[in-house]
């Protein structure tokens, strides 16, 4: 097995002993820090981790500050000790070139959570209302271009994707629809976050776009965008728990494997908790522990994208109509 899926498995066995050992710190001590920091993606603080926090503070008096910023920061930060606990949507990556872990990402656990679905996102009056995994996968290589192909009108598509390939979502893209972690994409606007690509839905008419199914409910109930279905179903709780919608990727919470600081496991574990979970089911998420079948196909698929099994190419007449996402 490859160094990457080995990482990925001991993280998913070794879960259930982290949270063990947690419930040891959970006995009542004195609270020198009344604050604790969070920086991660904002897939995850859109998910739950805002509930999760205020009801924290609310049980313990321990205020959690919540910034964004993506998976990278959330990774990263934790391991150069500038934030207690991070978020993220990813794995560690490896260093280029090479299997080992990137230097930037070393040094931390990464403890599943929750699960995530990836959904499309287009304007709330687009008459579109769903799209396959096989035409999603022609839409970012450039191949469909139009919205009459995909059902719709006679208009130019619009595709909306994150700068570089190691953002949550563009990786788990990367590997979820084409096994391929270095897989080009040819977008029409290329954004530094998912901020800018979901706010681009409610004035574009021939955006196109994917996010976090948490956040894009947020923008269906605000009224700036629609949630298109995959391959025939919906991005709700029993097709995510399930696997019948299957853009789904786990949810992490980041701590660093040094840190001394008691409150920032006791809040993991809190997390992990019956009462963790119960505030996630609230807010739409799935957690980790009511799907952790899913974790096996989960793997199979990064095995698939390591060894690049899969890829779609790139007719060279499409190549000059709109910008490659690069590094």
């Amino acid at each position: 097995m490859n160094a990457v899926p080995k990482t990925l498995l001991a993280t998913a066995v070794g879960t259930l002993l982290l949270i063990v050992n947690m419930s040891s710190l959970m006995a009542a001590t004195p609270q020198d820090n009344k604050k604790l920091s969070w920086a991660g993606c904002g897939i995850s603080k859109s998910a739950f981790m805002g509930e999760m926090a205020a009801a924290y503070e609310k049980k313990t008096g321990i205020k959690i500050d919540l910034v964004g910023g993506g998976a990278t920061k959330g990774i990263r930060r934790v391991a150069s000790h500038e934030t207690d606990i991070g978020g993220t949507c990813r794995h560690v990556i490896e260093k280029e070139g090479s299997p080992m872990t990137h230097p930037e990402e070393r040094r931390v656990q990464l403890t599943p959570v929750a699960w995530d679905a990836l959904v499309v996102i287009t304007h709330k009056d687009n008459p579109v209302d769903t799209i396959s995994s096989d035409q999603l996968r022609k839409l970012y290589k450039g191949q469909i271009t139009n919205w009459k192909e995909l059902g719709g009108k006679d208009a130019p598509i619009e595709l909306y994707a994150r700068k570089g390939k190691i953002s949550g979502v563009g990786r788990t893209l990367r590997e979820l629809l084409f096994y391929n972690y270095e897989e080009e994409f040819v977008a029409t606007h290329v954004v530094p976050s998912t901020g800018p690509l979901e706010k681009a839905m409610a004035t574009n008419m021939n955006g196109i776009g994917t996010t976090g199914v948490s956040s894009a409910r947020k923008l269906v109930k605000n009224k700036t965008a629609k949630i298109l279905k995959l391959d025939g179903k919906e991005s709700n709780y029993e097709n995510i728990s399930t696997g019948q919608y299957v853009l789904y990727r786990p949810l992490y919470i980041v701590t660093n494997l040094q840190e001394t600081n008691s409150e920032v496991a006791k809040f993991v574990h809190f997390v992990s908790s019956e009462e963790g979970k119960a505030i996630m089911r609230k807010a739409g998420t799935v957690p980790y522990e009511d799907a952790v079948g899913l974790w096996l196909t989960y793997l199979d698929q990064q095995n698939k994208a390591i060894n690049n099994r899969f890829h779609v190419a790139e007719p060279a007449d499409n190549k000059s109509k709109r910008k490659t996402v690069k590094n």
